[in-house]
């Protein structure tokens, strides 16, 4: 034996408190607690995708804001590559993100109404993760803080988000410095299309000057489409599956979605598409 050493085996509890051995792959990916997350309250088999692909689609939503943070990192100290390649890894998430409505698509009314009186108020509407994303895009809304006055973390955060610079932002702070400005400054308010703005997308796309930033706008383009495409699908699986019913939480239910499916994110990358 000498001076060999013995490794002692890692040992978890499982459920029950059972001790038994984990593997270094479920240490690292916490099998345990994620495979312990799933508490349908129902008997219908749908519940069960139900509650997984809304967890999926929360652990996407917090990818997706660490590649959004990256990126407005990178934009603010002008390192268009690292940015680019961020806004490229949150379009792989993205479009698993849209992708996620397939798991729900063809959930029958009979199936949701089984389970749905089971979750009460509980809606897709208060995701404090997805409003984060919302606040980055620039769909600012202080009114929505009021969700989560007894979740002083979640609020906190939320109202930092409100106030910060959104991905939109730091993109118009970069063109300005170089030399495309000025531009509107942050707001605590959803953004709203700008004639400056759209006058100096204009000049990225026609001026050999600016081109260098041209893979800027396709990037954002890149992100938008996405963006409008889950809204989309979001609408289509819940008139599917409810219809025109109000939305739990108190939402509004195919009205709001409808809205916010017509709404384009980065506006004026849109309408200047007109005159190119």
């Amino acid at each position: 034996m000498g001076h060999d050493t013995v490794e002692t085996p890692n040992l978890s509890f499982g459920r029950g408190g059972v001790p038994g051995r984990s593997t270094p792959y479920a240490q690292y990916v916490r099998l345990e607690e994620l495979h312990d997350l799933q508490h349908p309250r129902s008997k219908e088999p749908a519940e069960l995708s139900f509650i997984i692909t809304t967890q999926v689609m929360e652990l996407l939503f917090d990818l997706l804001r660490h590649e959004w943070t990256l990126a407005r990192q990178a934009l603010r100290e002008d390192d268009l590559p690292a940015a680019l390649a961020a806004l490229r890894r949150g379009t792989h998430a993205q479009d698993v993100l849209v992708d996620s409505w397939d798991l729900l698509a063809t959930m029958t009314p009979q199936e949701f109404n089984s389970f749905r009186a089971l979750f009460g108020e509980a809606s897709g509407f208060q995701s404090a993760a997805f409003l984060h994303l919302e606040f980055v895009l620039g769909n600012k809304n202080a009114a929505l803080l009021g969700m989560y006055e007894g979740m002083p973390r979640t609020r906190e955060e939320l109202v930092e988000a409100l106030r910060s610079p959104g991905l939109y932002d730091e993109v118009l702070a970069l063109l300005a410095r170089r030399g495309l400005g000025p531009l509107p400054e942050p707001s605590e308010q959803r953004y709203r299309p700008s004639e400056e703005v759209a006058a100096a997308w204009r000049r990225v796309y026609t001026e050999p000057e600016f081109a260098a930033l041209q893979p800027l706008g396709e990037a954002l383009l890149d992100v938008a489409e996405r963006v409008t495409r889950w809204r989309q699908r979001h609408l289509s699986a819940v008139k599917r599956t409810m219809g025109g019913k109000p939305g739990s939480g108190g939402s509004s239910g195919l009205t709001w979605l409808r809205k916010s499916a017509e709404q384009d994110v980065f506006p004026e990358l849109w309408t200047i598409r007109d005159e190119l």
